[in-house]
């Protein structure tokens, strides 16, 4: 049997019929108090890239992570927004871009520290958006993003037996996290 680039390896399990699993790590749509998208306004992206091109260069991805970081993991901009924002920055002359090494690092021009000085007087767009999330929700979507590794982790390497302790223990998650609902408030 050969995986979808041609390499031969093990055969892909059947999946069974039925509805598609949930998408996992996030939380179904209207969950409450675990939204399941952080609200980002139009023009977000772009701020936050400038003001982080301010304090120095930097490539896309390390944008990304550094956004994610900054709003405590409440938003991680997809490369699919980040990418065409930073070409629409190198078209307005306001940052300049450099490949090295296999990746491609942007830096400010003098109009471009302009632009981002002038939003240093503005509440940074990753505290903008952390703050749609309910301060006590983040840990909790920390603990799950978190959790999401270790599924992912254990998917990929855990033997027969530890998947079958990891499908108890996630019955008795599901089940102790519905009783806790189930409590009297």
């Amino acid at each position: 049997m050969h995986d979808r680039h041609g390499w031969p390896g093990p055969p892909h399990p059947q999946i069974p019929p039925g509805p598609p699993p949930p998408h996992f790590p996030f939380p179904p749509p209207g969950t409450p108090g675990m939204d399941a998208a952080p609200r980002v306004r139009r023009g977000d992206v772009r701020a936050a890239l400038l003001l982080l091109l301010g304090e120095g260069p930097r490539n896309g991805y390390q944008m990304i992570q550094d956004i994610e970081t900054r709003s405590r993991g409440v938003w991680r901009p997809s490369p699919g927004s980040v990418y065409p924002a930073l070409q629409q920055l190198e078209d307005e002359g306001l940052a300049t871009g450099d490949d090295a090494g296999g990746s491609r690092s942007y830096r400010l021009t003098g109009q471009g520290r302009e632009e981002a000085g002038r939003l240093l007087a503005e509440t940074a767009p990753w505290d903008e958006v952390a703050r749609t999330v309910p301060e006590d929700r983040h840990e909790l979507r920390l603990l799950w993003g978190q959790l999401g590794e270790a599924f992912v982790h254990l998917a990929r390497t855990a033997d027969d037996a530890q998947v079958a302790k990891a499908k108890k223990l996630l019955r008795q998650t599901r089940k102790s996290v519905f009783q806790i609902l189930a409590e009297d408030r």
